[in-house]
């Protein structure tokens, strides 16, 4: 499985490269955005996997735009890469210190606690008149590692670069769910007092999972600012916590991929219903993804499970002489 994983992933990653980049602008772009928000929904897999549900991943999601967004306004850098790079740290610093509170606590309590913190962010940034207040603010197309793309392909190398650092990630998350680590995680969801008394810190295994969906989170957002070209404080909202959870649900937490499927799938039905039923969008996403959760209660990935489930295992023959 770990082999047919790791050899899949590109190989898909490739197929939908080859779709985005021929593909018309408006899919390369809808792309883009379902694998940037993709890697915050993976960041929330990996603590649903240690049973901890975060109703404040927005916080760093905000964190990691807006940290890039300052940086190429303010310090003049226009590196990709660079500003990826200093959203990711300055979300893990933030979530350093956040986590040494928030991993103390388990079930709806770890929920609502980092869902306010969410929340203080967004405060802080809508009452700030020098970061745009409710409009926010652009970001200007930045280079890739010196590499400066025509504006007419601007968005579709922002495709490209997406989704190889969605690609390297889900990798990395596939080593480390089926390492000790991960192994160890799981078992805090199943009994965390025994992880205990085998000598091992719940606490740590939680406040590294803290900080790596901050990570995630982090790359996620600095993509979206630098695909859409504007941040603003609704990034760091409740409601945007509540989607990437919804997405989470959606998608199952039986594979990395699992995240990414329910990204597209989530943003190719809000954006049709969008575009056929403008008035009545939010009725029409809310009734078919219902119905998703309905009939597939335990995500999308799962109709993969049952696939592979159905086809049969080769069972040897066996003989037996039946005396007359």
């Amino acid at each position: 499985m770990k082999f047919k994983s790791e050899l899949g992933l590109p190989l898909a990653a490739g197929s939908i490269a080859a779709l985005g980049w021929a593909g018309p602008d408006w899919l390369s772009f809808l792309l883009t955005l379902a694998f940037a928000k993709g890697l915050v929904v993976l960041g929330v897999v990996l603590q649903m996997r240690a049973g901890l549900v975060s109703f404040g991943q927005a916080l760093y999601y905000c964190i990691g735009g807006y940290a890039a967004g300052l940086a190429a306004k303010h310090l003049g850098i226009q590196d990709a890469i660079v500003l990826l790079a200093l959203g990711v740290v300055a979300s893990l610093m933030m979530a350093a210190l956040c986590g040494i509170m928030v991993a103390r606590y388990r079930d709806i309590f770890y929920a609502m606690l980092s869902m306010a913190l969410s929340m203080i962010v967004y405060g802080m940034l809508v009452k700030s008149s020098a970061l745009g207040s409710t409009d926010g603010f652009n970001v200007a197309n930045p280079s890739y590692l010196g590499f400066q793309p025509d504006p007419s392909q601007a968005k579709r190398v922002a495709f490209l670069v997406t989704l190889a650092i969605a690609l390297v990630a889900a990798l990395v998350c596939h080593r480390v769910l089926r390492s000790r680590f991960g192994r160890l995680s799981e078992a805090v969801r199943e009994n965390e007092i025994r992880v205990d008394f085998l000598g091992i810190s719940p606490f740590g295994l939680v406040y590294l999972n803290y900080c790596g969906a901050a990570v995630l989170s982090a790359l996620g957002g600095g993509l979206i600012a630098i695909a859409t070209g504007h941040v603003d404080p609704d990034m760091a909202f409740w409601a945007t916590s509540g989607e990437f959870v919804f997405m989470a649900l959606l998608g199952g937490t039986a594979h990395v991929a699992a995240p990414f499927v329910a990204a597209i799938v989530f943003s190719a039905v809000r954006t049709f219903a969008i575009q056929e039923a403008p008035h009545l969008w939010q009725l029409t996403l809310g009734s078919v993804l219902l119905a998703l959760i309905l009939f597939l209660p335990k995500g999308l990935w799962s109709l993969v499970s049952r696939r592979r489930a159905a086809v049969p295992a080769e069972i040897p023959s066996v003989t037996k002489e039946v005396s007359p």
